[in-house]
């Protein structure tokens, strides 16, 4: 066999190697990955580069080797998931630098950490005082995660205590003008549906570059010509302001009336349009 035609071949078997072993070793972003599974992924990755073109080497010296570096890489992922000691021991456990306020220099010491360093790994997580942290834990890949003091923490609807409303994936159900049938379905609606909302807004599925159903239910496009101005939905604003205007005649109504049953029965209408616009409030305001 000619010289480039085995190198040909071999780089080929060697690319497709790394990306099964790629795919079956890791399944996070390399930043995330430990020094030991990026170690790993390196030294086998060079074992590929270099049995891709070192014909001196046999071909089954190189594929021993990959068996064992990837046969090993993939006993300490199995043994990691198993045990808990041999997890820590191989990757190492989260180290606290920052408790109840107070930084740990004795753990940053420890951890070759520096001042400028946690600094900057502070900064990452968006805290630029070292005094607004409550507690931070150096993990075992290098990233520091840290929690807020309760004061510095964003203020939330529970701590509110005003109700939202539930969040659902976005389903999308057009792509490059096609109709994807199983979003549809999966929201229990149907093409017909995706028709009308479209003639709403005077649009076709063919001129619909991406088109999701969000939260509310409510259908968002993307026209293919950028130049057309596409009407945002409407029907959550109308019926917040549907509810509006009932709870105003009702109020009007009380005024109108010299009937005092009457007045009374329009007052609790009112009430009870009030307490619903209030619950379905949270649904129409986006």
């Amino acid at each position: 066999m000619e010289g480039w035609i085995e190198v040909a071949l071999r780089s080929f078997v060697g690319f497709v190697l790394l990306i099964a072993i790629g795919r079956l070793l890791i399944r996070k972003p390399i930043g995330e990955a430990s020094q030991l599974e990026f170690g790993l992924m390196a030294a086998i990755a060079v074992i590929l580069a270099v049995g891709s073109f070192s014909l001196s080497i046999p071909i089954t010296y190189f594929l021993i080797a990959i068996t064992i570096w990837a046969g090993g890489s993939l006993l300490i992922n199995i043994l990691s998931v198993k045990s808990t000691m041999f997890r820590n021991g191989i990757y190492g456990k989260g180290i606290p630098i920052m408790k109840d306020g107070k930084i740990l220099e004795d753990n940053m010491k420890k951890q070759h950490l520096t001042t400028d360093e946690l600094l900057r790994k502070l900064r990452t997580k968006q805290v630029f005082q070292f005094a607004d942290v409550e507690f931070a834990i150096l993990e075992g890949n290098g990233e520091l995660n840290v929690l807020v003091k309760k004061e510095q923490q964003p203020i939330t609807s529970k701590l509110l205590h005003q109700r939202v409303p539930p969040i659902k994936e976005p389903e999308t159900v057009i792509t490059d003008g096609k109709i994807l049938h199983e979003p549809l379905a999966t929201r229990g609606l149907n093409q017909e549906w995706l028709k009308t909302e479209l003639e709403k807004m005077n649009a076709i599925v063919e001129n619909v570059f991406l088109a999701q159903i969000d939260e509310y239910g409510q259908l968002a496009i993307d026209l293919f010509d950028d130049v057309l101005q596409v009407p945002k939905p409407t029907e959550l604003p109308m019926l917040e302001t549907s509810m509006k205007q009932v709870q105003a005649d009702l109020e009007t109504f009380v005024l109108d009336t010299e009937n005092p049953q009457a007045k009374k029965t329009y007052q609790w209408c009112a009430d009870q349009m009030k307490e619903v616009y209030k619950s379905v409030s949270p649904y129409t305001q986006k």
